[in-house]
């Protein structure tokens, strides 16, 4: 029963993971494609890196895959969104 639970618990936190990282993913396209980042807080994604890299070492501590997997795919996300504004700002 406890595997079941484990493997349950696991899942719910890999479709969190998955729909909170893949948020990310139309303002990244959107960036690529326009180039256009004006409208895009910069304090917002700085903060949104950082705490990509606290959630990421969090999940490497309790060695938690979709900590992991979600904390891992947004740093790259976030970090692509970033240098966009940096560099089209």
């Amino acid at each position: 029963m406890e595997i079941k639970y484990d493997i349950l618990v696991t899942i719910i936190g890999l479709i969190g993971a998955i729909l909170t990282t893949i948020g990310f993913l139309p303002q990244m396209i959107k960036v690529i494609r326009t180039k256009q980042t004006r409208d895009i807080s910069l304090g917002m994604y700085i903060i949104m890196i950082i705490g990509a890299v606290f959630w990421l070492t969090y999940g490497i501590i309790l060695s938690s895959i979709p900590i992991i997997f979600a904390n891992s795919v947004s740093f790259v996300f976030v970090l692509i969104i970033l240098i966009m504004k940096i560099k089209y700002h």
